[in-house]
Order: C-alpha cells, then structure tokens, then sequence
C-alpha cells in the first residue's frame, strides 16, 4: 500500500470517529434537553412502569438511528417528538392490550411535590392522576394532540410532528379538549 493511499484511508479513519464522537454528543444532549418530555410523552401510551421504560429505551434507539439522517429541515425539538410519537403509536399498535383500571396503575415516576401543606400536595397529586388516567382514557387520536399541546409545541410544530396541516391541528385540538372536559366531568 502506497504511503498517499495509507494516509487517506487515515484520514477517512479520523473523520469517521470525529463523525461518530459528535452524533453521540448529539444525542446525548438530545436525551438530556428532550428526556423528561420523552418520559411523559411515553407515559401517555403506557401506564405500566416496566412497558414504559421499555417505550422510552425504544424512542432513544429509534432517535439515535434516525439522528444521521435529521436533515435540519424543522426544529430538533419536532424532529425528536415525531420519533417519540411514531414509537408511541407502534407501541399501541403492536400491544393493543384491554384499558387498566385506576386500581392496576402503578404510580408515577415523577417526584413529589415540595409543597409544605399535605393537603394541598394530596390534592394535587389527585388532580394530576385524575387527568393522567383521563388523558390515558382517551382514544390514541385525542391523546396525542393533549400530550402535544400539554408539551408546549405550537400548532406548527404538532402539524409537522404528526404530518397534517395546522388547521387540522386546530380542529383535533378542540376536539380532543372537548373529550378529555367530558371525560374529567367538566362543564364546559
């Protein structure tokens, strides 16, 4: 082997470990900024702890294999919750398991509150798993535009993650508001 083809094969060697060492930190900072989100995001497809994590380990693989591919063409932010949305909807897919009673979910993983006042953290711990188990109640199409919105992303961005336009989203939003309201028994 000549000595120009050795440093070459050198050099394509270093681009391809730098290449790899950035997409790792990447996803890392990914996990890191977008992992709570992701969390929730899984939790409204699965209440069960176990199949929860093992949701989350699935949208990481599915993110980390889709990471060379992420073009720049939306936010990083969409790019990640499209991911998190079409693992979630395969999860449902594939486990179309009967609906849990309020009696067989487990509890949360998310941490206390630090309120003083055990009457106000008791209320709103009831509130908060009153509308987990509303949210978790509703059909798969209602759910994902609560989550999505309840996440924070404008009706640009939940338009780009599930692939419709953004009057749509704002018609499925006010649905959805509508059933979760008659879920949680309030007037409107």
């Amino acid at each position: 082997m000549s000595t120009q083809s050795t440093d070459s094969f050198a050099s394509r060697v270093t681009l391809v470990k730098e290449t790899r060492r950035e997409l790792e930190q990447q996803f890392e900072r990914i996990l890191d900024e977008h992992g709570a989100a992701i969390s929730r995001l899984a939790y409204s497809y699965e209440a069960v702890t176990g199949l929860r994590e093992e949701l989350v380990q699935e949208i990481a693989l599915a993110i980390w294999r889709a990471l060379p591919h992420f073009r720049g063409e939306c936010s990083e932010r969409t790019f990640v919750f499209r991911i998190a949305h079409n693992r979630g909807l395969t999860h449902v897919r594939r486990r179309r398991a009967p609906q849990q009673s309020l009696d067989d979910l487990e509890e949360t993983d998310e941490p206390a509150d630090t309120r003083p006042h055990p009457d106000e953290q008791l209320a709103q711990t009831k509130q908060r798993e009153r509308l987990t188990a509303a949210v978790q109640s509703l059909p798969v199409a209602h759910r994902q535009m609560i989550v999505l919105m309840l996440e924070d992303l404008s009706h640009a961005e939940i338009a780009e993650v599930l692939g419709i336009t953004e009057n749509n989203v704002a018609v499925r939003l006010t649905r959805a508001r509508k059933a979760l309201k008659e879920t949680m028994g309030v007037a409107r």
